[in-house]
């Protein structure tokens, strides 16, 4: 079934993460026989109109041809969103970091469909907030600055000074329901258990 392209909102692929944990690079770790990278780069380019890249080396994403914005505050991923959404040609930004093994399309559409009167949409599970699969609008441009001047890279603590609507566990449960939405993978130990058991996976929808 195809999906409707929204050109009110940019996709960005936040792509400065160092892997130290992992030891290689992690958004080329394939899974399935794809990078995880592109797992996320397919999923954007069929919902947003505009995809872009924050951070990282331009060389490393090159054969894909998007733009790649270098980090305004290098350093951390609230580094990037605030990169990507100063610079955005659209209101808002919907957020990932590069190396999700499950990026789920219902999920993602959900989120998007909060955005009017907020600020922000972020998902919360059960295990806090997650900045990283999240829309941001240009109203969170001054309190994530003020932020980042201060030396704070938390992704959330400024969220007190923005409309920002969480989305609870309760709510993404049935488009979610095999726990997988926000899976990430920062150790080979990590990596290998997600890898064993993709096989099992139903595709989301």
């Amino acid at each position: 079934m195809s999906k409707a392209v929204r050109g009110d909102i940019t996709g960005v692929i936040l792509v400065g993460g160092k892997s130290r944990r992992m030891g290689v690079d992690k958004a080329f770790l394939e899974l399935g026989g794809k990078p995880l990278f592109q797992r996320i780069l397919e999923l954007f380019l069929e919902n947003f109109s505009r995809v872009i890249l924050a951070g990282g080396d331009p060389e490393r994403f090159a054969e894909y041809g998007l733009p790649l914005l270098p980090d305004l505050y290098p350093g951390s991923p609230l580094g990037g969103i605030y990169t990507a959404l100063s610079q955005a040609d659209t209101e808002a930004v919907f957020v990932s970091s590069c190396d999700l093994p499950f990026p789920n399309p219902a999920v993602l559409r959900y989120l998007c469909s909060l955005k009017d009167g907020f600020d922000a949409v972020v998902p919360e599970t059960p295990k806090g907030y997650e900045p990283l699969f999240a829309l941001y609008g240009k109203n969170c441009l001054d309190p994530i600055r003020s932020q980042l001047e201060s030396g704070d890279f938390c992704a959330y603590a400024w969220y007190s000074q923005a409309r920002v609507r969480v989305v609870s566990p309760a709510e993404l449960a049935s488009l979610d329901p095999d726990g997988t939405a926000f899976c990430n993978v920062n150790t080979p130990e990590q990596f290998a258990e997600v890898a064993a058991g993709a096989a099992k996976r139903r595709p989301a929808e």
